[in-house]
């Protein structure tokens, strides 16, 4: 709370990074241009006519339309960088130099300011190539990972990557917020969509850079641990996440098979991943004697990670059932409309939904009076 944030981004990663913040109290300015930004035309699926991809990750936030081509527009948007205490964009790198809202010329007028910079591929070598999730789910080599092994690459279901950038530049700015505060120092955080999906790679980006070995595509498997993947039962496939021994032995006393456990074939993850082939009929057999909620449910209580593969509105009921809460609603009236609750709770400083998804230029009028009324210090 008490934080500007002007936000010059959109799509999806800048604006969620923004959104998390708005949450968290600080006040969001969205910067669009005179078209608004991309994901307003994003449809369907739509709520009253407008994109719910714009809906999911705009709240909180107060729109200006400004065209930068035009000189009083940009002045007004450089007064807005000069006062904010954060500035985050996701223009191709350098592309806002030619308006004086790149990072050194905002820092000239504000020496305090986070300005955080989101890119495809860094302000390098890759600062001209574009930046979307989708060519980096496949540059990365995600896609490689993604689908049966016998068939085509995958992408995720989602923007990962885009999501994955978005909360770099959010710890990116709350670190270096951290830093001002205890030097009065500003700085530029920058984040890359491929930086962000090789560290979100994980493991596989290990097993490539420690190891020598190139990850290949396994289905639903996990090349280090079984059972790790979906399993048949009487009705619906069941995740079973098995990852060590004791939950392995826990997992063969629910199913009525305690003496599998201490087979030499089985008794370590290490054998059990090298004899997979083997036990995955073992286990089938006996997970086809129940549905899998049934299952699901004697599982938990033993202790073993398991779960159904639920549609999204199944994952919603599920987080119901263990009273996460899931659903908030943001803006009063006409204006309400449903969200996702944000992900983190605090205990002394509760997340705060206050403003609905801007329309375009909602706030535009007393904003732009607000950034050509001169501060007390002088500037405007």
């Amino acid at each position: 709370s008490g934080l500007l944030v002007a936000d010059f981004s959109r799509v999806l990663a800048g604006p969620y990074a923004t959104m998390l913040l708005a949450d968290l109290g600080a006040e969001v300015i969205k910067v669009e241009g005179p078209q608004g930004d991309e994901t307003r035309t994003w449809m369907p699926p739509v709520r009253d006519e407008v994109s719910t991809y714009y809906l999911g990750v705009n709240r909180g936030k107060r729109s200006i339309a400004l065209d930068l081509r035009d000189s009083a527009d940009a002045e007004v948007a450089r007064e807005l960088a000069h006062r904010a205490d954060v500035v985050i964009e996701n223009f191709k790198p350098g592309g806002l130099a030619r308006y004086g809202l790149d990072f050194e010329s905002v820092r000239t007028a504000n020496p305090g300011v986070v300005y955080a910079s989101i890119s495809g591929f860094g302000s390098g070598a890759g600062k001209k190539v574009p930046g979307y999730d989708l060519m980096v789910q496949a540059i990365s080599g995600l896609m490689s990972l993604t689908g049966d092994p016998d068939g085509p690459p995958y992408r995720a279901g989602i923007s990962v990557f885009d999501v994955m950038a978005g909360n770099h530049a959010t710890i990116g700015i709350l670190a270096a917020l951290r830093h001002r505060d205890a030097t009065g120092e500003g700085q530029h955080v920058e984040v890359n969509l491929l930086s962000s999906a090789l560290t979100g790679l994980v493991n596989h980006s290990s097993a490539y850079v420690a190891g020598g070995v190139v990850p290949y595509r396994m289905g639903n498997a996990h090349p280090s641990v079984f059972p790790y993947e979906p399993l048949p039962t009487a009705d619906n496939d069941l995740i079973v996440a098995a990852a060590n021994d004791g939950q392995f032995r826990k997992l063969c006393e629910v199913l009525g098979i305690p003496d599998v456990a201490d087979d030499p074939r089985f008794a370590r993850n290490a054998d059990r991943t090298a004899n997979r082939e083997e036990l995955h009929p073992i286990l089938t057999e006996q997970l086809a004697k129940r549905g899998a909620v049934e299952w699901f449910d004697l599982l938990v209580e033993a202790g073993v990670p398991s779960g159904p593969i639920n549609t999204i509105d199944g994952g919603f009921a599920m987080a119901e059932r263990f009273e996460l809460d899931p659903i908030v609603e943001v803006g009063e009236g006409e204006r309400a409309v449903p969200t996702t609750r944000h992900p983190i709770r605090f205990s002394a400083t509760p997340v705060a939904y206050r403003l609905p998804p801007p329309e375009l230029d909602e706030h535009g009028v007393e904003l732009r009076k607000w950034l050509t009324t001169p501060q007390e210090d002088g500037r405007g």
